[in-house]
């Protein structure tokens, strides 16, 4: 959705910045069956979810020391949570995953020759601070700009106005942070398990951006949707078991230059309740050859969609460049 000179809090959704990032090892994949323990193990150490999972350690970033948590006094207030929640993953469909990366066709951004080669895939956000954040602005809005009550998550800030303004820049840097959390997950698992990143892909969904659309400048929200410009590289997943997609964006202009973000739900998490089994699960882990740790019936992966018909819905939105294939998942409980 576009608009002029204004952002829809709702409209960017709740979990501001919620990205997908993938490191390309140079560890042959061969390694991911070999050494499965040790790939576990790096998982079950090195990542954490959920409200209350932190970790021991803090790596110092510069982005706590931005001016922009002290000016405006929601963020001056969430600062001690953003430092505890550095490097942790939020729950429900977050994870992170070791898996098989294929390169089908070779693309000068990514460097990689074809071929398959072991990835960490990590799907989270910016955690509780984006998540105030979203409430917060969300309301104000609401308050701003009286609407229908059926209308009212479309209620807008103008960006020509302080509260505008405030909510825009808390957005950036809640999106900011969201890629800092990545870094830091990748940084502990490549330095657990050994390797070298040869090539990353990140593209993240629940954020507005500026852009030109029809010759003018506009507001682009993209909530449960990802960039997918000329030439820019992305990555689709499927579900814990079905394969996730390395894509190149074609810029199509009637998508507002987007693409879907993933496979996208086939049944809501209430009806999974009630569909599926822990022993259902079980077999289909099974029959793809994939460890989950953690994880619920309300993330099956009966409960998306088929990828590849989702992939195919979008051709003229994306080219294809590869493949990833989860191997060992890592959810919240």
């Amino acid at each position: 959705m576009a608009v002029e000179n204004a952002v829809i809090p709702y409209g960017v959704g709740m979990d501001i910045g919620c990205r997908m990032s993938l490191s390309i090892l140079d560890t042959p994949v061969s390694y991911l069956n070999g050494a499965r323990d040790k790939y576990e193990k790096a998982l079950a150490e090195h990542t954490k979810f959920g409200m209350y999972e932190t970790h021991k350690s803090h790596v110092d970033h510069e982005i706590f020391e931005r001016d922009t948590f002290d000016l405006i006094p929601i963020l001056r207030r969430l600062k001690g949570k953003a430092i505890k929640q550095m490097g942790s993953s939020g729950g429900g469909n977050h994870f992170v995953e070791f898996g098989e990366v294929e390169i089908t066709e070779e693309d000068e951004q990514i460097g990689l020759p074809k071929g398959k080669y072991l990835g960490i895939l990590s799907h989270s956000g910016s955690r509780g601070l984006g998540a105030e954040i979203a409430q917060y602005y969300s309301r104000v809005a609401v308050e701003q700009c009286p609407l229908p009550k059926e209308a009212q998550q479309f209620a807008w800030l103008d960006l020509s106005t302080h509260l505008g303004l405030e909510y825009w820049t808390a957005m950036n840097l809640a999106g900011d942070y969201a890629s800092v959390c990545h870094d830091d997950i990748h940084r502990r698992l490549v330095k657990a398990v050994g390797g070298r990143v040869k090539a990353r892909i990140e593209n993240h969904h629940n954020f507005a951006w500026k852009e030109i659309h029809n010759g003018k400048e506009v507001i682009v929200h993209r909530k449960g949707a990802t960039p997918a410009n000329e030439n820019e590289l992305g990555m689709i997943p499927g579900s814990m078991t079905a394969k996730g997609f390395i894509v190149r964006g074609k810029g199509n202009p009637d998508s507002l230059n987007s693409a879907s973000h993933g496979a996208g739900r086939a049944h809501s998490r209430g009806e999974c309740r009630s569909l599926f089994t822990q022993n259902d699960i079980k077999k289909e882990l099974k029959l793809k050859d994939v460890t989950l740790m953690g994880g619920n019936t309300e993330e099956a992966p009966m409960a998306y969609k088929d990828i590849h018909e989702v992939m195919n819905a979008q051709s003229e939105l994306v080219d294809i460049l590869g493949t990833f294939q989860p191997r060992i998942v890592r959810m919240d409980r």
